[in-house]
């Protein structure tokens, strides 16, 4: 992973006074996507069910990470069936 697809969707949060660096939601389920054939479909589409149920779940996040990570194609169906 590099350039883009490695900085985009970066958040801090504070923990014992120091700043971590962690992927957000939206990006982590991008991510289980573009690496699905490594991890599995069913985890991919676990990580789809329990971002949507969150409550603020806004879909254009999710994405824009897609278009970044180049899976917004085979996110589109899946994500359209849930919704």
């Amino acid at each position: 992973m590099s350039g883009e697809a490695f900085h985009a969707g970066i958040e801090i949060h504070e923990a014992s006074g120091t700043g971590l660096r962690v992927y957000g939601k939206a990006k982590t389920v991008a991510d289980c996507f573009k690496y699905r054939n490594k991890l599995g479909m069913d985890v991919a589409l676990e990580a789809l069910r329990a971002l949507v149920r969150e409550p603020g779940f806004v879909a254009g996040d999710l994405l824009r990470y897609c278009e970044i990570c180049r899976v917004e194609k085979v996110v589109i169906p899946y994500l359209e069936a849930l919704l």
